[in-house]
């Protein structure tokens, strides 16, 4: 059988490190390392790999932004999710944008390669943890406020929860500054939230932020 290719994307080269050795174990071959989404997507093409196996926080446009590029430019490429978000938000934004698995950090180390292992193969995979949460914010309708907000409001509010300027944005999403003007007004009012201030409260009262 040929070894699976797979592309690591995560900003802290011992994490990636980790990761390589891990799937080296079980024969799945790293073909590339990045240390950003922006990279991730300027080598993808190059690479083709069988899996990208990306993590969500990182500086720069982030791994939803990376995903949902990738995607873009590749409809059939496989993405593996890697979050230590404990929310329901982000793995429902990251699957609804096409990738094909999530994984929450605290999983198992050989629950990674079982993810890999299907993500290769084309199969959905959700860890059992957040397939759960998952199921009961359903059943109890307990969803984040989050969840009013588009695909592209969302990914603003994250940056600017995390204390990132319009300009900044601007420059990790590819938009105008004016565009994130606007996008962040939609985003106050959808959340009753005056300041860059109380959207850091909101992403923090519902665990989308990293802390």
């Amino acid at each position: 059988m040929t070894a699976i290719r797979v592309m690591l994307v995560d900003d802290h080269a011992l994490v990636r490190m980790g990761f390589r050795m891990l799937l080296a174990d079980a024969g799945i071959e790293v073909v590339a390392e990045c240390g950003s989404g922006e990279q991730a997507c300027a080598d993808y093409a190059r690479q083709r790999p069988d899996v990208v196996v990306m993590d969500l926080a990182m500086p720069g446009m982030g791994g939803l932004e990376a995903v949902r590029r990738l995607l873009a430019a590749d409809a059939r490429a496989r993405i593996l999710v890697l979050s230590a978000h404990e929310d329901t938000a982000h793995p429902q934004r990251v699957l609804r944008a096409g990738a094909l698995g999530f994984l929450g950090k605290r999983s198992a180390p050989e629950v990674l390669i079982t993810a890999v292992q299907a993500v290769a193969a084309g199969e959905a995979f959700v860890d059992a943890p957040t397939a759960r949460a998952l199921a009961l914010a359903q059943v109890k309708g307990d969803t984040s406020p989050a969840e009013l907000l588009s695909e592209r409001e969302f990914s603003v509010f994250i940056q600017l929860a995390r204390g990132l300027s319009v300009a900044q944005i601007a420059d990790n999403l590819k938009l105008s500054p004016s565009t994130v003007g606007t996008h962040l007004y939609h985003v106050k009012q959808k959340l009753n939230a005056g300041n860059q201030s109380a959207l850091t409260l909101v992403a923090l009262q519902w665990g989308l932020l990293q802390v």
